[in-house]
């Protein structure tokens, strides 16, 4: 929208929609990789399915024991149990501070109330921002436990069971949108984009066998084909083309999310023809249409933006092969550095795993960033945090960013000042991807 409707939001707003996004990130990997996911690798599990792999945890003495206080891996594992375990519980009591901090910018969680095309209705006060640090520099804390933590539990699991690494393995085809804008370089102009997405603190990109083929957020949005695979819809061939070049004259595929027509036809379940009520998205290489996922989100935004080498802000650096994590002096523990390493094993199971409990630390470091420049703003007495926009007669937009799962967009045409065509694409099609 706001590139539709050609508005530029307030710098102070967009460091705000960053804290509510990094607060997002923290809460729902926090919830999901502690209270779901660690519950396949908790005792009672364990002891159920693998009891000689147990037995191998009570006698395997942890390396990073220092860090997160826990002795052997079976003592992670029972610190994991559902409802009894210690650091269960500690996890939930985090998840509902993160929402806090999310509701501190946003306004409501899980549907924010203050976000809006042009920028944000949060009222931006050092009572707000000191509010949402208190909390954040807790969470900060945990992670300087969390991520040890689970390096020994998933480094454990590699040794006890040969061959764990080939558990969830699959060509490594991972895509990326970015995250958080930085508002000195970001007009949301279409033409700019190239360069702007390229500033984002989350870099976007396709990764193709380890490879980084793009970071162009022109590249990517024209290279998006929505197929329609095995799902229960006819084809739109022969409809109208809303657009046939963007604003910098490249030509646009009549199966862009910009032309797609939907056009619904139930039918009867088929496995071998239709069977899906979700079309096919893919991704145009330049010669094949390619499945891509999302690694769970933070795989495939680890390594996006490790290979891509373009973040640097203290917090956190890209180094084109790796992301390093700098975490600040907290009230019980000193500074910790932390660096996630594109994997030897690829997209597998545990390495999925394991890049949600670095991004999680990844989003801290980010919302660190983004409140010292909100501070900023705040003390100059620049706290307007929306810009007032008019809706185009004609238009066209797109928004890339990354929910939780992965990667998002959105696909819009105006004509006669109303909507003639939307189509956004969240994780789930790109996730699924049907036949």
């Amino acid at each position: 929208q706001n590139m539709a409707y050609g508005v530029k939001p307030p710098h102070l707003g967009e460091w705000i929609v960053n804290l509510g996004e990094a607060a997002e990130y923290m809460f729902d990997h926090n919830i999901f990789q502690e209270n779901l996911v660690a519950v396949d690798y908790c005792e009672k599990m364990v002891s159920e399915t693998n009891p000689g792999v147990l037995a191998q945890a009570e006698n395997t003495r942890c390396p990073h024991e220092e860090q997160h206080g826990y002795r052997t891996i079976a003592d992670i594992m029972r610190t994991l149990n559902p409802f009894t375990g210690e650091f269960y519980r500690e996890a939930l009591q985090v998840s509902r501070s993160t929402r806090e901090m999310f509701c501190l910018m946003e306004g409501r969680h899980v549907h924010p109330s203050t976000l809006y095309p042009g920028g944000v209705g949060t009222v931006a006060t050092i009572e707000l921002m000191t509010d949402y640090m208190s909390r954040l520099m807790r969470y900060v804390e945990f992670m300087k436990k969390v991520v040890p933590m689970h390096d020994d539990l998933f480094d454990f699991f590699y040794e006890a069971l040969p061959g764990y690494e080939k558990v969830g393995l699959r060509r490594t085809l991972l895509g990326c949108w970015g995250s958080f804008q930085d508002p000195e370089y970001c007009n949301f102009s279409y033409k700019d984009m190239t360069d702007w997405g390229r500033k984002m603190f989350v870099t976007p990109g396709v990764v193709v066998d380890g490879k980084l083929v793009t970071t162009d957020l022109v590249d990517i949005n024209l290279g998006i084909r929505i197929m329609l695979g095995s799902s229960y819809y006819e084809d739109w061939s022969d409809q109208e083309m809303f657009v046939k070049t963007d604003p910098l004259g490249n030509p646009v595929d009549r199966r862009h999310p910009w032309n797609q027509h939907t056009n619904p036809h139930p039918q009867k379940r088929n496995l071998e023809d239709k069977y899906s009520w979700v079309m096919s998205p893919r991704w145009f290489d330049g010669k094949d249409n390619l499945a891509l996922d999302t690694g769970g989100g933070a795989l495939a935004r680890l390594w996006s933006t490790a290979l891509a080498g373009l973040v640097d802000i203290g917090y956190l650096e890209s180094t084109g092969h790796s992301v390093k994590i700098n975490l600040p002096k907290t009230a019980l523990k000193g500074p910790v550095s932390l660096e996630w390493k594109i994997p030897e094993h690829g997209s597998n199971t545990l390495e999925r795993n394991r890049a949600r409990t670095y991004f999680q630390a990844y989003a801290a470091a980010a919302a660190l960033h983004f409140a010292e420049k909100a501070l900023v703003e705040i003390r100059a007495g620049r706290t307007k945090t929306w810009e007032s926009f008019e809706v185009p007669d004609e238009g066209i937009g797109c928004g890339f960013t990354e929910a939780v799962r992965g990667v998002l967009s959105h696909h819009m045409v105006i004509r006669d000042g109303k909507i003639a065509n939307y189509h956004p694409y969240p994780p789930t099609p790109w996730n699924a991807s049907p036949r």
